[in-house]
């Protein structure tokens, strides 16, 4: 499992407003299609350069594809970054003010201290 892929994931994809919608739109296209020709890109570097081994897990792809940011979380994803790619991606769909932030924190209410480990 790689945490720091899944961290990348929701990074990338959180800094660019055109694949908030396009993850928000079609997740499993989208997680497909990051995988296959982001994921291995260097972060934050515009020259080419890229590795050739990073590959999502089953459990971390179905999670990505399903926008199940509880398992994503069960999965050591650090929270910071599901909650403002998700807040992104719900929060209009919400009627009440921070109704999204309400629900994330609802869903994630029943774990207890320690979290699940996020160091990458």
């Amino acid at each position: 499992m790689s945490k720091y892929l899944l961290n990348k994931f929701l990074y990338t994809v959180d800094r660019d407003s055109e694949l908030v919608e396009r993850y928000r739109d079609d997740p499993r296209g989208t997680v497909e299609w990051w995988e296959a020709e982001r994921a291995n890109a260097v972060l934050n570097c515009h020259t080419g350069e890229a590795s050739t081994w990073q590959r999502f897990e089953d459990a971390e792809r179905e999670a990505l594809a399903s926008h199940d940011y509880v398992r994503l979380f069960e999965l050591g994803a650090h929270p910071f970054l599901t909650l403002t790619l998700f807040i992104a991606m719900f929060e209009r769909d919400h009627d009440e003010p921070l109704g999204f932030q309400k629900q994330y924190a609802a869903r994630l209410a029943h774990f207890s201290m320690p979290y699940p480990d996020i160091a990458t």
